[in-house]
């Protein structure tokens, strides 16, 4: 497979971690338009507008209640954190914080807020909207949060204020107007960079009131959202015009405190085909698209268009689902990842560079070893211990999704039929089940269900072992059907130690673990690719997708 890297292929956090692509959803038409914004793009001159094309529709637009990609790519426009990422180093870098320090023994970080910062309704960024904030994911009620399992706050801090006892998140205090200082009940090494996440992204107190953020009175697509979900409110570059019929509009925040970038209007249009995608760019209806697929490359680099690649930084596996039975067997899922040829399917149907995962902790990332693996292919040794097994020929529910392209499953129809064919051919009853992504693919196969195989992918959200282990194994959830006390004691002490070699070898053997127990099976850690536009100078690619559009330099025009 080709991989043409080009001119224009930037090299980043080279010293700490690859590129990255990031996780998942889809699926809003139709949602009434807000008015137009008033920070939007001086009259005084023709406005620059920028056309990207993404693979589906964004599922929500307040960041703390939604994990998917597409939704994140735009509200990473409108709202900021604390801390960004350095796109240098990788390491937190100031935002809406200018500085912070820990106490000694890590159960308290002070940050000191930046002055003069307002949010696009006008309101005052300060400690107490950044307490208002922190208060409002801490006592998400149970209607709005559901398990909690898909949400990033309970990802890091472990639990809600009504398990209080079991959170490390504790308080959040206004020490100044421009001063917060975040109280934990236990040291979190990973602190800083969980904060870059956009899910901590900060929203105007006077919107989340406004929009009654905690009721879930609005329905995208199958995704019960609220009234702020469809406007969101920050302080970054952009500033919400329009949302529906598969477009996003975006208008240049004229009041933002940092750059302000070329783009005026900035537009995400839907295309959920990888060839329409490619055609609007070769077009000129578009300036760019996210994702480019493995069977994209010959018709781009054929006609001269920019590829940059991400490194990898995720990874695609195989849920197995312990509540249908017989997947509570160990030998039945042992003998699932023993029948899986991983070559094979990278090799097919990932970009070029792809390599298979052994592990859920990408390489380059401490707690990576090379010595641990789950079971390694072996059809004949499959096929012997489901024989052994308590497997009697039962059909099993497999789900993937159709109608999408994500950066971590270019190909899912083609990356469902292989697998399903391998299993099959080791003695498994394989009884597909297409899902349109549009139609809630994800909480489909993250809430409890039939569904005993399931394809899905994570995105590192910033460079620690944690963020690719806590999502998917520290709480019992819907898609893997599994409680392993064991498992979750051992998670808890790893993302409470200090970094260095014996936090490294916590997480060794936390891979270990999941290795011989085989709750899922990973399958590969993709890399994925943006096709740009002549028109486009440089494009901001970033190892979590931190990808801010003021950041988009433009080539001048004759």
């Amino acid at each position: 497979m080709p991989r043409p890297a080009g001119p224009h292929r930037p090299r980043r956090w080279r010293a700490l971690l690859p590129a990255v692509v990031v996780l998942v959803l889809a699926g809003c038409t139709g949602i009434p338009a807000p008015a137009p914004s008033t920070t939007a793009a001086p009259t005084d001159a023709a406005p620059v507008t920028f056309d990207f094309g993404t693979g589906s529709d964004p599922t929500g637009l307040d960041p703390a209640l939604v994990s998917d990609g597409e939704s994140y790519r735009v509200t990473r426009q409108i709202l900021e954190g604390l801390v960004t990422v350095d796109p240098t180093t990788g390491a937190p870098a100031p935002s809406l914080a200018t500085s912070w320090k820990a106490a000694d023994d890590g159960l308290s970080y002070t940050f000191a807020l930046r002055k003069g910062v307002l949010f696009t309704d006008g309101t005052a960024f300060n400690a107490a909207a950044v307490c208002t904030n922190f208060n409002r994911w801490f006592t998400l009620p149970k209607a709005t949060r559901g398990d909690g399992a898909s949400v990033t706050f309970k990802q890091v801090f472990q639990a809600f204020s009504d398990d209080a006892k079991n959170s490390i998140y504790k308080s959040c205090s206004v020490d100044t107007d421009l001063q917060v200082t975040l109280g934990l009940n236990l040291p979190l090494t990973g602190l800083l960079q969980a904060l870059t996440l956009p899910a901590f992204a900060i929203s105007s107190p006077a919107a989340l009131s406004a929009g009654d953020a905690n009721t879930l009175n609005r329905t995208v697509a199958g995704h019960k959202v609220s009234q702020y979900a469809l406007h969101p409110v920050g302080t970054g570059p952009y500033t919400l015009t329009s949302w529906g019929n598969g477009a996003v509009t975006l208008h240049a925040n004229t009041q933002y405190w940092g750059a302000k970038g070329q783009i005026d209007v900035l537009r995400f249009l839907t295309y959920d085909r990888s060839a329409t995608r490619v055609q609007a760019l070769l077009d000129g209806r578009i300036d760019g698209y996210d994702p480019v697929t493995p069977g994209d490359f010959d018709t781009l680099v054929k006609n001269g268009v920019q590829i940059l690649q991400r490194d990898p930084f995720s990874v695609m596996y195989l849920g197995l689902n312990q509540a249908v039975k017989p997947l509570d067997d160990p030998l039945v899922r042992q003998a699932i990842a023993m029948a899986i040829d991983k070559t094979t399917l990278v090799s097919k149907y990932f970009i070029g560079g792809t390599i298979p995962a052994t592990q859920f902790i990408p390489p380059k990332l401490s707690g990576f070893k090379n010595a641990v693996t789950d079971p390694a292919y072996n059809p004949q040794k499959a096929a012997e211990l489901l024989k052994a097994s308590s497997y009697t020929g039962q059909p099993l529910k497999f789900y993937y999704p159709t109608n999408t392209t994500r950066p971590y499953l270019p190909t899912p129809e083609k990356v469902y039929a292989e697998i399903a064919r391998q299993l099959t051919a080791v003695g498994f009853n394989i009884q597909p089940v297409p899902v349109d992504w549009s139609d809630n693919y994800v909480g489909k196969v993250t809430s409890p269900g039939d569904h005993a195989l399931d394809l899905m992918g994570w995105n590192g959200g910033y460079a620690d072992p944690d963020n690719f282990i806590s999502p998917i194994f520290a709480a019992a959830n819907g898609q893997l059907g599994m409680t392993d006390p064991q498992l979750l004691s051992k998670i808890t002490r790893a993302r409470s130690l200090p970094n260095g070699p014996d936090r490294t070898a916590a997480y060794e053997a936390i891979s270990r673990q999941i290795a011989t127990t085989v709750p899922a099976v990973p399958i590969a850690y993709p890399i994925s690719a943006v096709a740009l536009s002549n028109r486009v100078a440089s494009y901001p690619v970033s190892p979590v997708l931190d990808e801010v559009f003021n950041q988009v330099k433009l080539n001048k025009t004759p």
